[in-house]
């Protein structure tokens, strides 16, 4: 039985929090012993707000490093960053002509980005089409996604749809893989968690700083001498992300037997975080050491993206005409 192909990509954004582990890259780790897993830096689709050139490829380096140190591992996954296979943007033009603008149009993310005060480009209302290409251009069959990518992973199956109506069974329709305990992380604030919310708990932020945030969490107004609700509390959400089952049933009885307050739970939970990344934090700090080993590494995954790539491509540009 042929393994699955796994892929998934992560934004170069300059910091890794916990919603992008628990949503997308905890699962990449664990499918490594799963089947064929790629996993890249969409460095392309951080372009859609011009970041600042030094800046940016700081953040590249930053999400490069972060990947390796939290499990990626390149003996058994092709990790590479996305602008180093330029056939991507071939497939995404070729793609685009066969993506209708409705189905564009219908897109909530893109909606969303501008209500929160992203400037307007066509790299913006285009991305699902690029994540597309990022998708079938190297035939994956599992996309781990959070619950907000739903969306684009359902335009993503429908443009190869369409193309292989049109064009014959040229592209792998792809699956989506949510799990639904962790596909929403909630902020501090309670709100999914997202840079752009600036409600994020960082994986590689420093103690104090870290400590200091954790206690920012938004909570009721609940008394310390009265039960409280875990379920509907931001601080317990995030407890079961690090706890055991039996560390889980403790908290909630807590909760419900009243007595204890909020600022001790975030204690709790800060100390379940710091433990639970402190070898992630370590690995990392080595591998910032060596830099030139993490370009190595690019650099040989890129080679052998390119190889699958390239026979996508072929296969694509001889469907559709193209010499």
């Amino acid at each position: 039985m042929t393994k699955q192909r796994i892929l998934t990509g992560i934004q170069p954004t300059g910091t890794l929090h916990i919603g992008n582990y628990f949503g997308a890259m905890r699962q990449m780790v664990r499918a490594q012993d799963e089947g064929e897993t790629i996993s890249f830096i969409v460095d392309y689709h951080a372009l859609t707000q011009l970041p600042n050139p030094a800046q940016f490829r700081e953040h590249v380096v930053s999400a490069a490093v972060d990947y390796l140190a939290c499990g990626i591992d390149p003996d058994h996954t092709i990790y590479f960053r996305q602008s180093d296979v330029p056939e991507v943007t071939e497939l995404t033009w070729i793609l685009s002509c066969v993506t209708p603008m409705g189905l564009l149009e219908r897109c909530t993310s893109y909606k969303d980005k501008i209500a929160q005060g992203l400037k307007s480009n066509h790299g913006l209302f285009a991305y699902p089409v690029l994540m597309a290409a990022d998708i079938l251009l190297y035939k994956a069959n599992v996309i781990p996604v959070g619950r907000d990518q739903k969306q684009h992973m359902e335009v993503t199956r429908d443009i190869a749809v369409r193309f292989n109506n049109q064009y014959g069974d040229v592209l792998v329709i792809p699956d989506s893989r949510i799990l639904d305990d962790v596909a929403i992380v909630p902020g501090i604030d309670g709100h999914k968690m997202s840079k752009s919310y600036d409600n994020t708990i960082e994986i590689f932020g420093a103690e104090k700083a870290m400590r200091k945030k954790f206690m920012k969490i938004v909570t009721d107004s609940t008394p310390m001498e009265e039960p409280k609700n875990p379920d509907a509390c931001n601080i317990f959400t995030l407890y079961k992300l690090f706890a055991d089952d039996g560390e889980i049933e403790a908290l909630r009885q807590r909760y419900l037997d009243g007595g204890m307050g909020y600022g001790h739970a975030k204690q709790e939970l800060f100390e379940k975080y710091w433990e639970y990344f402190r070898p992630l934090r370590q690995k990392r700090d080595e591998l910032m050491d060596n830099v030139d080993y993490v370009e190595q590494v690019l650099q040989a995954g890129a080679a052998k993206a390119r190889i699958e790539a390239t026979a996508t491509l072929d296969a694509v540009r001889r469907a559709v005409g193209l010499r």
